[in-house]
């Protein structure tokens, strides 16, 4: 295994971003169209009650997809310290508890989904005109759940160890395979919302493949190792675990922000426009993550080299990676504003029929519900900033902000004050109230650093 070359503590700081952003990028877009992929399939082989149904399930996936980030980055940050110091044996031990930690708490977390799918639909949201089809997701999906948190934790390890381009393909052949199995089971098939169900387990398999491969025998630094079985090498290990939780906590609550606000707009947009409204709801959601994702991809590109500088003292080049990452946190968020603003059609015609009633819905909300794609990704940036120098209060608490503080109570609020327009605006007023108090922190830290 081929593996690039980085000195995390004196190359280039533009270059250093530039290499690792790009194959993160495509890698977690990738990620993204897995998800993505089901919808067009299902809103053009089943129809926007099908999609409606799937969206039901998507906050599952985005809680489990939460502990994945959130070990993931509590994982690459501590081995990352450990590596600037020389701790490469600690580094290690770090990937191995992490990838043993998420197989546990995988199956204790998937294994209700299978023994009570009906108890859990209900529980999502579901309507009991969708219940059938959202049963039929649930069951075939729940194995993606196991892989997905697997390729989660293993691409931060293959990108702080020097495979950003396996990480990209590794997310590219799960999208790949997806396409082909999602045609093949819903149309010549015919198996409907369980075909797409199906079709993400077998891509997700393929992808944890991979990444399951290269820590066991293709690694460079970070393979894994046998664990220590004594009290003392456990003991050892649980502290590990809790740090890695600790700090990667904000990375979970980002997700969360997200199951949030899929769970929540479920249930509103089913109070005010009926399945209608969900099939609308659940086609912007299905755009959602791409947008989540470019932020992640920012936030994971900047952090092994913040982390590394960091853990070194070398504050001028941390100052250097987070102002890169703002920049381009600016620059992807505009972008995706300008596309939800002035291609609402386009958008939405690539999961339904333009005369379907939740395409109708869908194009009308799409404006609104992109105003506040700017600060969405320049949030996470943020996030991933004060998660990178281990800042675990600030990190969680705009995470809180954006997915509880704010978001819960716009989408109770503005709907009253501005009918279904209200409901698109939940995410563009929350995420603005939450860059507004990022940007009074990061102004009330300067200036106490200055007074003292």
């Amino acid at each position: 295994m081929k593996h690039e070359t980085f000195d995390l503590g004196s190359d280039d700081v533009c270059s250093l971003f530039r290499r690792l952003f790009f194959p993160t990028l495509i890698g977690m877009l990738s990620v993204s169209a897995v998800t993505a992929i089901d919808g067009i399939f299902v809103g053009h082989g089943v129809g926007s009650h099908g999609i409606a149904a799937v969206n039901i399930c998507i906050p599952l996936l985005m809680i489990l997809t939460g502990i994945g980030l959130m070990v993931g980055a509590g994982c690459s940050v501590v081995a990352s310290v450990c590596m600037s110091r020389g701790q490469l044996r600690q580094a290690r031990a770090c990937v191995t508890e992490a990838m043993i930690f998420i197989t546990v708490v995988a199956a204790v977390l998937v294994s209700p989904v299978w023994l009570y799918p009906e108890l859990v639909a209900y529980m999502l949201g579901s309507s009991g005109s969708l219940l059938p089809m959202v049963v039929d997701y649930l069951v075939w999906f729940a194995p993606s759940l196991i892989f997905e948190l697997w390729i989660a934790v293993g691409l931060f390890v293959l990108r702080l160890d020097g495979a950003p381009r396996l990480a990209m393909w590794c997310s590219v052949v799960s999208a790949v395979a997806n396409i082909f199995f999602d045609w093949l089971f819903i149309f010549p098939f015919g198996w409907g919302v369980m075909g797409a169900a199906l079709a993400t387990s077998i891509s997700c398999l393929l992808g944890a493949a991979i990444v399951l491969w290269y820590l066991a025998v293709g690694a460079g630094q970070l393979r894994l190792h046998f664990p220590v079985l004594s009290r003392r090498g456990l003991s050892y290990s649980f502290r590990n675990i809790l740090e890695m939780c600790r700090i990667g906590s904000s990375a979970m609550l980002g997700e969360l922000t997200m199951a949030t606000l899929m769970f929540v707009g479920n249930h509103v947009f089913m109070r005010y426009l009926g399945d209608d409204g969900v099939g609308a709801f659940g086609v912007s959601c299905y755009y959602l993550p791409f947008v989540f994702m470019v932020g992640n991809a920012i936030a994971q590109s900047a952090q092994p080299i913040i982390s590394f500088n960091y853990g070194k003292g070398d504050g001028g080049r941390v100052a250097s990676a987070f102002g890169i990452s703002l920049r381009t946190a600016v620059v992807c968020g505009a972008i995706s504003t300008a596309a939800f603003m002035f291609m609402p059609r386009v958008l939405t015609g690539l999961f339904l029929d333009l005369d379907d009633m939740s395409a109708r819905i869908a194009v009308a909300g799409f404006p609104y519900y992109g105003m506040g794609f700017v600060f969405f990704v320049v949030n996470l940036a943020v996030i991933g900033y004060c998660q990178s120098l281990e800042r675990v209060l600030p990190a969680s608490a705009f995470a809180v902000m954006r997915g509880f503080l704010f978001l819960v109570p716009c989408f109770m609020l503005l709907p009253r004050l501005f009918g279904t327009v209200g409901i698109w605006l939940a995410l563009p007023v929350s995420e603005i109230m939450t860059s507004t108090a990022a940007l009074l922190y990061f102004v009330v830290r300067r200036r106490w650093h200055h007074f003292q």
